[in-house]
């Protein structure tokens, strides 16, 4: 028997939010974003209005910010609670428990094991990474996740693996992080009612942005981690741009399209920054690849000029953020 959360889904026919399409500048941003806008599109909930905790994006050492949608957002624009899963009978029992009861269940998983990883890490690398379960089928194992940019199944060696059916127990195991997601009080809000909740948000999360600009302490800090990449290599390049450019170029391109849609529904003008926020997607894609050439090339690439474009844009967007909203 299938126990699935939401009405069932076929994978092969899924259509991803139009955040994840072939035309956008990051298909992907990072794994636990990406599989809220996907769980909050299935159930034909409006995922933008969740994103104004980009604006409070910083660089924090050794990574950029690796952004979630707070669980009160959450709740407040869609009526989702989102409760942590205590994994005590193992995560294949509990997790079918909460299925049972129409829950959908997150949790941090190994995606050695998750062939839409197939060229990546499937079969090849363990990376830690976040699903979203919506179906299991015990009698077939079988397996109905989100994951990144879209909707998958697994079955038969791949779900054994996932829930160590059939393994001893083994006491250096320990289970990965697990929530569990109640839906009885979703409500599906107009637009208009979305755009009402989250401009507040976007105020609070722009009271907590960086003091200082976050991309121009970046700078010495990217430029020496540069040089150590090259003595590192390609393996961890990928690591790095994954942690560090990924989250900040993808984040701010979140941002605009967050900062458009609110502007068709709350009318503001947020294009100036937008086209800012935008030009820090961009630039950073530049960076991306010219960083990959440095690091596989070990030559000396000054990469200065374009972080100090991003700089720029940063200030320049936050200035019209904060211009556009002092006019309202």
């Amino acid at each position: 028997m299938s126990l699935h959360a939401l009405q069932p889904i076929i994978a092969s026919t899924y259509q991803p939010h139009a955040l994840h399409g072939a035309d956008r500048a990051w298909a992907e941003t990072n794994c636990y974003i990406d599989v809220w806008i996907e769980v909050l599109h299935a159930q034909g909930l409006n995922p933008l209005a969740c994103l104004p905790m980009v604006f409070a994006n910083d660089f924090d050492g050794d990574q950029w910010t690796f952004y979630k949608p707070p669980h009160e957002d959450l709740f407040a624009l869609y009526g989702i609670d989102v409760q942590e899963l205590n994994v005590w009978r193992g995560l294949l029992n509990n997790a079918t428990v909460q299925l049972g009861r129409g829950r959908l269940v997150l949790t941090e998983t190994d995606s050695f094991y998750l062939p839409d990883t197939a060229g990546t890490d499937y079969r090849t690398n363990h990376v830690k990474t976040t699903i979203a379960i919506q179906e299991i089928d015990l009698e077939q194992q079988k397996l109905g996740y989100f994951h990144n940019s879209s909707y998958h199944e697994l079955q038969g060696e791949d779900f054994v693996e996932i829930f160590r059916i059939g393994k001893p127990h083994d006491a250096t195991f320990m289970p990965l992080f697990a929530e569990f997601v109640r839906l009885d009080q979703v409500q599906n809000k107009t637009d208009a009612e979305l755009a009402a909740i989250s401009l507040p948000l976007l105020r609070k999360y722009l009271a907590r942005r960086p003091r200082n600009n976050p991309v121009s302490l970046f700078l010495p800090v990217f430029i020496r981690d540069v040089e150590q990449l090259k003595e590192e290599g390609m393996a961890a390049y990928h690591a790095y741009a994954f942690a560090c450019l990924r989250q900040l170029g993808a984040g701010f391109s979140l941002g605009a399209h967050y900062l458009r849609w609110l502007q068709q529904h709350q009318g503001l003008q947020f294009e100036a920054a937008a086209t800012e926020f935008d030009a820090i997607s961009e630039v950073t894609k530049t960076l991306l690849l010219k960083t990959a050439r440095a690091v596989m090339g070990k030559k000396a690439v000054d990469l200065a000029p374009l972080v100090e474009q991003l700089a720029v844009h940063w200030q320049q967007g936050m200035t019209a953020l904060d211009n556009s909203l002092a006019g309202q």
